[in-house]
């Protein structure tokens, strides 16, 4: 774990309540025995489509009022349904463009986990394997050492995500599964990082390596819209979106390529998660950090 010095100030934190539906969900035997044909893909296809349809833009406004969303923020148009408005563009976008600075790919509650000599992060006590996430030992054994980052969005976040530096990339590759909830309640019976369908990318980037970026679905969430397969990308570029729901982002960091803010770790250790925006420095790249340092 490495953390950076120079940020002054605290962020947003929250601490996660568990709503009534989640406890019966997760908690009850009736609960658990909905859950299963709920988490399934197929139910998650058919909701998509409901939200994709016009019948769906009768929930807009009841769905802005009751999670605070400006409008004034987001780009001014007609929506078309419901996944429409979802998966809004923001009036303007703006991110930390200095070159050292590490920047979130999106809007999120941020928890940052060291990755053990065994390529592994704990959460809550309980050990998460990155070979798990993404299927592949050979590249797991890059981040040892490293660091895990997971960005949770809820539904009221802005759910377009982008790059955070400039390089090259590979082609997406998908992972099918279940659709948990990615709340922590979710942790405590399923892997989640396992379980869940998800979609991860590598990519090799201009000032902090080699980074693997992890898309993954959850509870109604059957849709995970990243723009393009291999190739160059900028800087704060749009990468992909999600579909309707709640889904999380997960950055896995070399060991020795970035400084992370230390709070994120302090306030996780803390159960604490750290309130994010899309295009805000959450840490430093290594190399110009100590460059600037010298000079």
């Amino acid at each position: 774990m490495v953390a950076d010095p120079q940020r002054k100030g605290r962020r947003q934190t929250i601490k996660v309540e568990e709503t009534v539906i989640l406890r019966f969900l997760y908690r009850s035997v009736p609960g658990r025995a909905l859950l299963k044909l709920l988490v399934a893909p197929a139910v998650s296809r058919l909701c998509g489509r409901f939200m994709d349809s016009r019948f769906s833009r009768r929930f807009i406004q009841g769905f802005a009022e009751r999670h605070k969303i400006d409008p004034s923020k987001y780009e001014q148009r007609e929506y078309v349904s419901f996944n429409d408005f979802f998966c809004r563009g923001l009036a303007q976008f703006s991110f930390d463009e200095s070159l050292d600075s590490l920047i979130s790919p999106c809007d999120a509650k941020l928890s940052a986990f060291p990755i053990n000599q065994q390529q592994a992060f704990m959460i809550k006590g309980t050990p998460y394997s990155v070979a798990d996430l993404i299927e592949n030992r050979e590249l797991a054994s890059s981040y040892e050492g490293g660091i895990c980052l997971i960005f949770r969005l809820s539904v009221d976040d802005y759910h377009r995500y982008c790059y955070i530096d400039d390089g090259t990339k590979g082609r997406n590759v998908f992972l099918p599964g279940q659709l948990h909830t990615v709340q922590p309640i979710a942790l405590r019976r399923y892997d989640i990082y396992k379980e869940n369908c998800r979609e991860y990318t590598v990519m090799d980037t201009q000032h902090f390596g080699k980074v693997t970026q992890v898309e993954i679905g959850a509870l109604l969430v059957g849709k995970i819209a990243n723009h393009q397969q291999a190739g160059s990308f900028r800087k704060g570029e749009e990468k992909g979106m999600f579909l309707y729901g709640g889904s999380t982002i997960v950055l896995l960091l070399e060991k020795g390529k970035a400084r992370v803010d230390e709070e994120f770790f302090e306030n996780t250790a803390n159960s604490l998660e750290t309130v994010v925006k899309i295009g805000e420095r959450i840490g430093t790249g290594i190399s110009l950090f100590s460059e600037k340092r010298i000079e």
